[in-house]
């Protein structure tokens, strides 16, 4: 189960554009949605109003929603969980995803989420992976969480699945401040190559690389307008560049190397 919400948990809508990418990628079944009168406040989270080709207005509430996905090529089926972050009743809504995700046996949660952070633009975009547990965070290769201090929805979940004995895995992705405004495509791009990564699967990508070079160049075309921003930006890169350069000659390198072989062998 794939989970991920608007809102707080979302600078630059990076984390709800990774699974919408994946529901654009493969042909889903809609499972279930949660009725939004139990859970939002629509003064905080408001209906939108559209009008369709036929000129005849309507109505769209906030909600959640599930997904079903089937890829013949995994050895797992996806369920995918997209939705504005409820405003009340946290507790309840935590307990029906995860007793749909019990009904459905899922194996495994990951929530996506994205924030912002002091990183360059220029730079790969960094994902935090956490595990539920020290098992599962040694088995996947990811840090046990040491966060204290206010949660999302996302936090409340990832303790409703290990207080059930769900492996659970939360994913985040820094977005630099100074580029906020969505959406955030490579910041996307970073989630899908982590979902790659944790899953061991191969992720078609679309246009997605694409998408994060415009934007990368747009954010270029930004800061060379402003000498304070730029100097700004280059302070964040030595930065950056200081602390990830142990970890550029081995396991980063190591994981897209293994990236590029499942890619390769999906594509054979």
């Amino acid at each position: 189960m794939i989970v991920a919400f608007t809102g707080w948990n979302d600078a630059g809508e990076a984390a709800t554009g990774a699974v919408s990418h994946l529901l654009n990628t493969w042909v889903s079944t809609h499972i279930a949605s949660c009725d939004p009168e139990d859970f939002y406040d629509f003064q905080v989270n408001r209906p939108q109003v559209s009008i369709d080709g036929s000129k005849i207005r309507q109505i769209t509430w906030p909600n959640t929603d599930v997904y079903g996905v089937n890829v013949p090529s995994f050895p797992f089926d996806l369920v995918l969980v997209r939705g504005a972050e409820p405003s009340m009743r946290w507790k309840t809504f935590t307990a029906q995803i995860l007793d749909l995700a019990d009904d459905l046996e899922v194996s495994m949660i990951v929530t996506v989420g994205s924030l912002l952070a002091d990183t360059p633009h220029t730079r790969p975009i960094g994902v935090t992976g956490s595990g539920s547990h020290p098992d599962l965070a040694k088995k996947l290769g990811v840090s046990i969480s040491r966060y204290q201090g206010p949660t999302g929805i996302l936090g409340i979940l990832l303790d409703g699945a290990q207080k059930r004995s769900i492996d659970a895995v939360s994913l985040w992705a820094s977005i630099p401040h100074y580029a906020s405004a969505p959406p955030s495509p490579k910041a996307t791009l970073a989630l899908i190559n982590s979902l790659e990564d944790i899953l061991n699967v191969s992720i078609d990508l679309g246009d997605l690389p694409d998408h994060a070079r415009a934007w990368e160049i747009a954010v270029d075309e930004m800061a060379s307008e402003d000498s304070d921003v730029a100097e700004y930006i280059k302070s964040l890169e030595v930065a950056k560049d200081e602390t990830d350069l142990p970890e550029a000659t081995g396991e980063s390198i190591a994981r897209e190397f293994e990236r590029y072989l499942r890619r390769n062998k999906t594509e054979d």
